[in-house]
């Protein structure tokens, strides 16, 4: 029977975020830089690639730190299902800081061509790095867009839980994070129009923080003028919360007891085995 996880430090297990996060923002913000300012790929390719991004974070990750790779699911595995609290803030700095990295690499090897598109870097290019209501095109305020921010949040978290539940009926074989990728891709083509689906507080800022720092003085604004950074931090963790919740209290109470893997971690072959 395979040997169950152990503690490798927090050091490690912030490295470990911080490295996954930085693999699914370089391939996510990456795909939409191509696809915005070289007209190479549609939306259905930007799903698609942040989809396989979360699936390779994950696989970066999961056996040191869990690969939460997203301070929305952090909080909420503390609230529900035991993860500690000193790691919280640590765990969403690292994310914070790898997604912060990844988009200052995405931004030096596209500068060219995003200065030929858009050469004032304005709100035209600004959602290469970070999300806008209705996409910087339709008709979407900051509540419609908060709204929608806690909706896609939540189906996340109540899946990826649903997925990782090893009293439940989880992939096996180590493609959990292969699904949790497809998670993030249906997500992507069933609810992004409202607010890019940055469903992760991470993903959106620390883009947002580089795009600033390198020329995009509108960032932390949205089409409108309004101050909008604010909305893909806070509305994903409270969806975050819900959909953590409505899980616990729909399916989770209802299964048989047994052995869960330690809190916030991807299960391992010998959780299945003693399930």
């Amino acid at each position: 029977m395979a040997e169950r996880l152990k503690a490798r430090g927090l050091l490690g297990e912030m490295a470990a975020e911080f490295a996954g996060t930085l693999i699914l923002i370089l391939f996510g913000v990456g795909v939409v830089a191509q696809v915005a300012a070289a007209g190479i790929g549609d939306h259905d390719s930007i799903a698609w690639a942040w989809g396989l991004g979360v699936t390779l974070g994950v696989y970066t990750a999961a056996r040191i730190s869990g690969a939460h790779l997203n301070p929305a699911v952090t909080v909420a595995l503390a609230v529900f299902k035991g993860f500690s609290w000193r790691k919280v803030l640590p765990y969403s700095l690292a994310q914070t800081a790898g997604a912060f990295v990844a988009a200052l690499l995405v931004r030096w090897n596209y500068a060219e061509v995003l200065a030929k598109a858009d050469p004032g870097h304005t709100i035209k290019t600004q959602g290469v790095f970070s999300t806008l209501p209705g996409n910087g095109a339709l008709p979407v305020g900051t509540w419609g867009a908060f709204r929608d921010q806690v909706i896609g949040t939540a189906i996340l978290l109540f899946l990826i839980l649903a997925v990782s539940d090893v009293r439940n009926s989880p992939p096996a074989a180590n493609l959990a994070p292969f699904v949790v990728g497809l998670v993030v891709v249906a997500i992507g083509m069933a609810w992004g129009t409202n607010a890019g689906y940055a469903i992760n507080p991470a993903r959106d800022f620390g883009p947002r923080l580089a795009s600033f720092l390198t020329g995009y003085e509108t960032a932390w604004r949205d089409q409108y003028g309004q101050l909008y950074f604010w909305v893909p931090i806070v509305a994903p963790v409270i969806g975050g919360l819900i959909g953590a919740g409505l899980y616990q209290a729909m399916v989770a109470r209802f299964l048989p007891p047994g052995a869960e893997p330690e809190a916030g971690r991807v299960p391992s072959p010998a959780d299945y085995e003693t399930a």
